[in-house]
C-alpha cells in the first residue's frame, strides 16, 4: 500500500465525509487540503485544474494506477476509485459489485441531490427570498422528496443489515446525509430502522474519526446573520456558465 498520503480536497460538507469516511476505513494515509465554498476558493484556476466542475471534493493520488499522479473529481468516482485502490467495500464478485453500485448511483442521484435541494430550501432560501411564497412549493418538493428516500432506505434496511448486504462504499455515501437529518428538516424517529443503521456506523471507529475532519473548520449557519447569508450564497449558489473560468 502507498506511502504517500493522498490529497483530499474538501470543505466539511457531507459529500466531503463520504471520501474522508472511506479514507479512515480504508486505512489509506491523506492530507486534507481544505478549499473554502463559502469564499469562492472552488473557483480557482488551480482547484479547476483537479476538479473541472468547480466542486469538492476531488483527490490527487501522488501514486496513481501506473504509479503516476492521478486526480478523481465527484464524490462518487473517489469512492469507487478508492475502493480498487484498496480492494475493500466493494463486493467480491461481479454480483455484489452491482449491488455496490445500485445503491451509491442511488445515493449520487437521489438521496444526495434531494437532500442537498432541501437543506437550501430549509436552511438559505429564506434568507434570500423576500417573499415567502416563492420558495414554498420547492421547500415542500425536496423536504417530501427526502422523507420518500429515508423510506425507502428504512424499507432496504429492513431486509439486510447494509444496503447492499455488506457494509460498503455505499454505506459510506449515504451516511453522512443521514446523519444531517435534523438540518434537512427530516425526523429519524419516523424510520426507526435507519435510525438502527445510522447508531450502528455512529459506532464504527473510522466512521466517526472521518466525520470529525474539519469540524473546526465549518460554519454554523443558525449564527449567521441575513447578510452574511446573502454575501455567502454569492459563491454558494446561482453561477451560471460566464462564471466558468
Amino acid at each position: 500500500m502507498t506511502d504517500k498520503p493522498i490529497e483530499l480536497y474538501i470543505w466539511p460538507t457531507p459529500n466531503a465525509w463520504k471520501v474522508s469516511i472511506a479514507l479512515e476505513e480504508m486505512e489509506l494515509p491523506y492530507v486534507v487540503k481544505y478549499v473554502h465554498i463559502g469564499k469562492g476558493e472552488q473557483f480557482t484556476p488551480e482547484f479547476l485544474k483537479i476538479s473541472p466542475n468547480n466542486r469538492m471534493p476531488a483527490i490527487i493520488d501522488p501514486e496513481g494506477p501506473d504509479g503516476a499522479p492521478i486526480s478523481v473529481f465527484e464524490s462518487g468516482a473517489i469512492l469507487q476509485y478508492l475502493a480498487r485502490k484498496s480492494g475493500k467495500f466493494y463486493g467480491n464478485n461481479e454480483r455484489e459489485r452491482v449491488a455496490v453500485e445500485e445503491w451509491l448511483m442511488w445515493q449520487m442521484g437521489g438521496l444526495g441531490p434531494m437532500s442537498g435541494q432541501a437543506s437550501h430550501f430549509r436552511n438559505y432560501a429564506p434568507a434570500l427570498v423576500d417573499d415567502p411564497k416563492l420558495i414554498e412549493y420547492g421547500r415542500n418538493r425536496y423536504f417530501n422528496e427526502t422523507n420518500r428516500l429515508f423510506g425507502v432506505m428504512n424499507k432496504r434496511l429492513a431486509e439486510v443489515p447494509y444496503l447492499a448486504g455488506d457494509y460498503s462504499i455505499a454505506d459510506m455515501a449515504c451516511f453522512p446525509w443521514v446523519r444531517a437529518f435534523e438540518f434537512i428538516g427530516q425526523d429519524l424517529d419516523d424510520f426507526p430502522v435507519l435510525k438502527a443503521w445510522v447508531d450502528k456506523l455512529s459506532a464504527r471507529e473510522a466512521v466517526a474519526r472521518g466525520m470529525e475532519v474539519g469540524r473546526e473548520m465549518r460554519v454554523d449557519q443558525t449564527k449567521l446573520s441575513d447578510e452574511q447569508k446573502k454575501e455567502q450564497a454569492k459563491a454558494l449558489f446561482n453561477q451560471s456558465a460566464k462564471d466558468l473560468k
